[in-house]
C-alpha cells in the first residue's frame, strides 16, 4: 500500500481511543480547503513509507495503542487496502477508515468482511453542489450508496462536514440533513485556514458559534446527534 505519512499516536482520531494514523497517498477529490495537500499527488518513491516498516512499528505498539486509523488522501483508492486492514486485525487493533465515500464497493467489502470497527465519511455538500465544492467530477450516486451502507451497517460511524461559510449556506445544511436523515452522528467541523490546497482559502472563514447553534438545531430534526468541533 502507498503510505505517505504516519502519526504514531493520536488522542483525537478514534473516539475515546489511543490510535496511530496511517495516511495513504492520493485522492480523487480536490477540495480547496484540504489540510493534507502534500499527499494528494504522486511523490517520489523514496518519500513513501515502507509498509513492512510501518508494521514493524505497530508490532511494538500492541497492547499500547488501541486502534489504527487509515486516512488520506482517500484510502479506498488503494487496491490492497483490505489486506492492510486484515493485518491490523491480526494484531488485534481496532480499525477506523476515513473516507470521502466515493468507493461504496470497497466500503461495503471492508464492512462485510469484518475489517472495520469505525468509519468516518466526509459529506462535502448537498448533492447538487458536490462537484463544485470538491472540485471533481463525482458520481453522487456513489456518495448516496456509501451513506446508506454506513447507516444500515453494524459498525460505528460518523458523518462530518468541513464548514467554509462561503461554500455552504443554511439551506445547504438543511439539504444535507435530509440526505443523512436517520444517521446517528454528524459533526460540523470548523474550517481552520492553517494549511489549504488552494492558498486563497487562507482568507476564508467558518460560521460563528451562534450560527453553528442555529445550524445544529435545524439538523437535529433529521439526525440523532449533531456536534460542532
Amino acid at each position: 500500500m502507498q503510505i505517505a505519512g504516519l502519526q504514531k499516536s493520536s488522542l483525537v482520531d478514534y473516539p475515546s481511543k489511543i490510535a496511530a494514523v496511517v495516511f495513504t497517498l492520493g485522492c480523487n477529490f480536490r477540495c480547496p480547503y484540504c489540510h493534507n495537500p502534500n499527499i494528494l499527488a504522486a511523490v517520489s518513491s523514496n518519500k513513501l513509507f515502507d509498509e513492512a516498516a510501518v508494521f514493524d512499528f505497530l508490532n511494538t505498539r500492541v497492547n499500547k495503542l488501541d486502534a489504527v486509523v487509515v486516512s488520506g488522501g482517500e484510502p479506498t483508492l488503494q487496491k490492497d487496502l483490505p489486506a492492510f486492514f486484515k493485518k491490523l486485525k491480526e494484531l488485534d487493533f481496532l480499525t477506523k477508515l476515513d473516507t470521502n465515500g466515493s468507493s461504496p464497493k470497497m466500503l461495503e467489502y471492508l464492512i462485510n468482511n469484518n475489517l472495520l470497527d469505525y468509519a468516518a465519511m466526509d459529506i462535502k455538500a448537498p448533492l447538487e453542489k458536490y462537484k463544485e465544492v470538491a472540485c471533481s467530477n463525482i458520481d453522487t450516486n456513489d456518495i448516496v450508496k456509501s451513506i446508506e451502507i454506513l447507516k444500515s451497517s453494524q459498525i460505528d460511524y460518523e458523518f462530518r462536514t468541513t464548514t467554509v461559510k462561503s461554500q455552504l449556506s443554511f439551506d445547504d445544511f438543511e439539504k444535507i440533513g435530509i440526505i443523512l436523515k436517520g444517521a446517528k452522528r454528524y459533526y460540523l467541523q470548523k474550517f481552520k485556514p492553517d494549511v489549504t490546497l488552494n492558498p486563497q482559502f487562507a482568507n476564508e472563514h467558518t460560521y460563528t458559534d451562534e450560527e453553528f447553534f442555529k445550524i445544529k438545531t435545524m439538523l437535529l430534526k433529521h439526525i440523532e446527534n449533531v456536534y460542532v468541533r
